[in-house]
């Protein structure tokens, strides 16, 4: 598939649909996966190799933040975006435009 391949990554299929919602509205980009939690988020992330991962800050057990930097040691070319559980909607859709307006300066 071409264009950017977004990871999601919430413990809540509430906000991984969320996400998908926004994701899939958004010229240039493909829902590549989704996990609910950090393992399998890590796991994914290592089979499908996304641009962008949306992870969820708040996830119990290994919360987003230990996520993004376990993420970003084994796939450092992952742009990697906490989203804060008050906003996921707006943040992931400001991370979709921030990203397209970076690959479209490359």
């Amino acid at each position: 598939m071409s264009g950017v391949g977004v990871l999601t990554v919430h413990h809540e299929e509430e906000g991984r649909r969320t996400i998908r919602a926004v994701v899939s509205g958004a010229p240039g980009f493909h829902h590549a996966g989704e996990a609910a939690s950090a393992e399998e988020a890590l796991e994914l992330a290592m089979a499908l190799r996304p641009d962008l991962a949306l992870i969820a800050a708040g996830m119990p057990g290994i919360d987003g933040r230990e996520t993004r930097e376990r993420l970003t040691a084994a796939l450092p070319e992952t742009v990697v975006v906490l989203l804060d559980e008050s906003d996921v909607e707006s943040r992931a859709g400001a991370s979709l435009r921030a990203l397209w307006e970076r690959k479209a300066e490359e």
